[in-house]
């Protein structure tokens, strides 16, 4: 029997192992470029495929959970940008409450008429507190969202609205540049979030590169998420993930 989620992930952490997950976007990939993408993160052995979109206009969430369930064996997590999103075909679910944002529907607003369909499923819920970063662009989940992100160089609100999150009882923090963000989260960033709180911490949007993601993980980042890169080079998967089984390959 498989070991929850959440419990892999900490454990890892307090290991001092980084950890990687390929984002998959449904409407974003057709099937001959989802199954490349799925093998080659297989061969790279990363831990967990997230999978959603801030919007999804196609309906083929499950067919897509079913085709990467066909060729990997690596965990599926529901990345929900709305209560839409739910597949009981998945392992676990990202339970996203928006507290960079003040908008109550992704506080918890949208929570409450989730929580009836999530509980008759056997997915794994693992609350997130999840924060939106300003990298350059303004993304469709800033849209959507229709929340204010956190300015990349506000350092100190993203420290203490993470510490608030940690409080509240979320067991991970998510940073992220949203899809399509002109440039990663700042490593200050990411580093005064680390010192601000003892949970997991997941950061995403805007790497293209292995040095990119080494100074991500070397700031304190555990978890790396890489999407829209993937869906140009299906092959930088394999890079990344040699940087998180070995942060010191790269030098900075």
């Amino acid at each position: 029997m498989r070991q929850s989620i959440l419990y892999t992930i900490t454990q890892k952490k307090s290991s001092g192992q980084k950890m990687m997950a390929a984002l998959i976007d449904p409407d974003k990939n057709d099937r001959r470029s989802l199954v490349r993408i799925v093998q080659n993160s297989q061969m790279a052995d990363i831990d967990f495929f997230f999978i959603g979109g801030s919007l999804l206009i196609k309906d083929e969430l499950d067919q897509t959970i079913a085709l990467i369930k066909e060729h990997s064996e690596i965990p599926c997590v529901l990345f929900p940008g709305s209560v839409m999103q739910i597949s009981s075909k998945a392992d676990a679910i990202l339970f996203l409450s928006l507290i960079s944002g003040r908008n109550p529907e992704f506080l918890i607003g949208n929570h409450v008429i989730a929580a009836p369909y999530i509980r008759q499923t056997s997915l794994e819920v693992i609350p997130t507190g999840y924060m939106l970063i300003h990298c350059g662009n303004t993304t469709t989940a800033h849209y959507i969202s229709a929340t204010l992100p956190i300015p990349s160089d506000k350092d100190d609100i993203a420290a203490v609205t993470a510490m608030a999150g940690e409080m509240l009882g979320f067991k991970l923090i998510y940073l992220d540049a949203g899809s399509g963000a002109s440039h990663p989260i700042r490593p200050s960033m990411i580093e005064a979030v680390r010192q601000s709180v003892e949970i997991p911490i997941i950061v995403g949007g805007g790497i293209r590169s292995a040095l990119q993601a080494k100074q991500t993980y070397d700031a304190g980042a555990d978890i790396l998420v890489i999407g829209n890169a993937l869906e140009k080079n299906a092959s930088l998967i394999q890079q990344l993930a040699e940087v998180a089984k070995n942060p010191g390959v790269i030098k900075g």
